[in-house]
């Protein structure tokens, strides 16, 4: 992708302080766009807000929890008042429940599950929406898992929320098609934040994740996964909607090794 080619968009990424959201951030900053980067974290996505703005970009900081749907709608109410529009959205805020077996999930873990994962994005989704339509331009890019399509142990309700975002992604870009409003799931596998935790509780298992990628190694936040969302986001994707990619070095085309030893939880 050129230099600008988001010149003039406003961009809303959730979970932005770190991993892939970081490294969205960074790649839209750096085509031009005007981003409101948030998170739960606050100190953290300050600090990330502050490096990307040294680097050049146009960066603000706004703290969201998005399992409270007042700050989501009130974060995309800043992104059109700080920026004047809301043309982008990036719906990838996740922290994680630990893994355990599927008996051993409680109905607050399925409920969390879903509020983080499908609740958050189609709150944003509910509140951006409108806007995209009046101006006849808009790109959703949600952030889902190989944990669902590969039905990973250990994180039932992490998997089903993923899987739940996708039908419901593809159900807004056939709703929202005619408007202008292209909507598409990335599937990652990334260095994130929750595969770093994962890396350093259980070393071995990630080492053999990696290893069995077909590519070798996990992917690059920014130079991996930022650049399919850069394309997305841009006006060169304006006839692809309701579509899944897999920006995952392979992993979904046998399945990625992911086989964590519950019994030693």
């Amino acid at each position: 992708m050129t230099e600008g080619v988001l010149a003039g968009r406003a961009a809303l990424i959730t979970g932005g302080a770190d991993g892939i959201g970081r490294g969205i951030a960074a790649r839209f900053a750096q085509a031009g766009g005007s981003v409101l980067l948030t998170d739960f974290d606050e100190e953290k996505g300050r600090d990330t807000t502050e490096a990307l703005k040294a680097e050049g970009g146009s960066i603000d900081f706004l703290r969201c929890d998005v399992t409270d749907k007042q700050q989501v709608t009130d974060a995309v109410a800043a992104c059109v008042e700080r920026f004047g529009s809301i043309d982008i959205l990036v719906n990838n805020a996740y922290s994680g429940s630990g893994l355990a077996r599927i008996e051993d999930k409680t109905d607050a873990v399925f409920d969390y599950g879903m509020r983080i994962c499908l609740y958050a994005a189609k709150w944003s989704m509910e509140a951006a929406m409108p806007h995209m339509r009046e101006r006849g331009w808009g790109r959703i890019v949600n952030i889902a898992s190989l944990n669902g399509v590969n039905a990973h142990m250990g994180s039932a309700e992490y998997n089903v929320g993923k899987e739940a975002l996708r039908s419901y992604t593809r159900t807004a870009a056939r709703e929202c098609a005619r408007h202008g409003i292209c909507a598409n799931i990335i599937c990652p596998a990334a260095i994130s934040a929750a595969y770093r935790a994962f890396a350093a509780a259980q070393p071995e298992m990630a080492a053999a994740t990696a290893s069995a990628n077909p590519m070798g190694r996990m992917g690059d936040p920014e130079q991996d996964i930022g650049g399919v969302a850069l394309f997305l986001a841009s006006e060169d994707a304006r006839y692809m909607t309701g579509n899944t990619l897999f920006v995952d070095g392979g992993s979904h085309i046998n399945g990625a090794a992911w086989t964590p030893d519950l019994d030693a939880l």
